[in-house]
């Protein structure tokens, strides 16, 4: 019996940190706000408003709202002007989980608006069965809402989900939702029960091995 996996988008199907850095340093530019690249890398995977608010302090909520609407139209901009490519071994794995029946979902803090986009142009969106962005949650990584919204969506129980995620506050509420996860970063070793630096690198059986047997 196959169960569902749960995927982040961002640093985990693709390498999209190029983008979202040059889309947060001139918007936060145009609004005479200079952020370094160690403020956007701690940053990474975190809701708008939780980035912003970490970023300006408690400042009005229609500028948080204008702010992240603007970085988030010229991440869109970068990524269809420019193109995005699959981290390597996501293609392969959305295909062959797929083949084998397993159901799929995109669990992200991304704006619906991006997700749709970067799947558009990754040409992977056939591959999932739900997708779970930020709208659709009241409360970002880590806290577990986007990853049982996620199984809910496949009609699956937590158990039966594994969670692919780049980032410790994705790893975080897997284990909050009771999810095995797979952690997947070139940058950091993540607490996962299987970490990889890269997808290519996992092995055959790796998402059965982390279901409880029927």
């Amino acid at each position: 019996m196959t169960g569902g996996v749960l995927w982040d988008l961002d640093g985990t199907l693709v390498d999209s940190e190029d983008y979202h850095w040059r889309s947060w340093r001139d918007t936060m530019r145009g609004d005479g706000v200079v952020i370094s690249h160690d403020q956007f890398l701690a940053s990474f995977g975190l809701r708008n408003d939780r980035i912003l608010t970490a970023w300006l302090g408690d400042v009005a909520a229609d500028r948080i709202q204008r702010l992240g609407d603007a970085k988030e139209a010229e991440y869109r901009r970068l990524a269809q002007t420019h193109g995005l490519a699959p981290l390597p071994g996501a293609a392969e794995w959305l295909a062959r989980l797929h083949d084998k029946g397993w159901r799929q979902a995109i669990a992200s803090s991304a704006p619906r608006e991006n997700v749709d986009v970067m799947l558009a142009v990754l040409g992977l969106a056939k591959y999932f069965d739900a997708i779970v962005a930020a709208e659709d949650v009241t409360a970002g990584k880590p806290d577990p809402q986007v990853f049982l919204a996620a199984a809910f969506r496949l009609h699956l129980s937590p158990s039966r989900c594994v969670v692919v995620e780049d980032a410790p506050a994705g790893i975080e509420g897997a284990r909050r939702a009771g999810m095995p996860s797979v952690g997947v970063s070139r940058a950091v070793t993540l607490p996962a029960d299987v970490f990889v630096r890269s997808l290519a690198d996992l092995g055959p059986s790796a998402f059965e091995s982390l279901l409880p047997h029927p």
